[in-house]
C-alpha cells in the first residue's frame, strides 16, 4: 500500500494510480469549495499530498513547502519542530 510522509505523519492511499489520482483532484476541488460548511479547506493540502505520488509537479511543490514549513518551525519554535520531525540541529544527550 502506498503512504504518503508529512511533517513525521504517513498518510496511507489506495494502490491504483487512477483511484489515486481522482481521489487528489476531488480532494482539491473540495477544498476550493472551503467556504461551505462541508468542506473545508484541508482538503487542498491533503489533494496535494495524494497527488504528489504520481504527478512530479506536485511532488516538487511539496517538498518545498516541507522545507519551509520545516525551517520556519525550526526557528519560531523549536520544540514543534522536534515534535513533526524536523532538525533542529541540537544535538541530546
Amino acid at each position: 500500500m502506498h503512504s504518503v510522509k508529512f511533517a513525521g505523519r504517513r498518510i496511507y492511499v489506495p494502490n491504483h494510480p487512477v483511484i489515486r489520482i481522482v481521489l487528489g483532484c476531488v480532494l482539491l476541488l473540495g477544498g476550493f469549495l472551503g467556504f461551505l460548511p462541508v468542506l473545508g479547506f484541508w482538503m487542498v493540502p491533503l489533494g496535494l499530498l495524494i497527488l504528489a505520488i504520481d504527478i512530479p509537479i506536485a511532488r516538487r511543490l511539496r517538498r518545498r513547502l516541507e522545507i519551509r514549513l520545516g525551517r520556519w518551525l525550526v526557528r519560531t519554535s523549536p520544540k514543534w519542530a522536534r515534535r513533526f520531525g524536523f532538525s533542529t540541529g541540537e544535538k541530546t544527550a
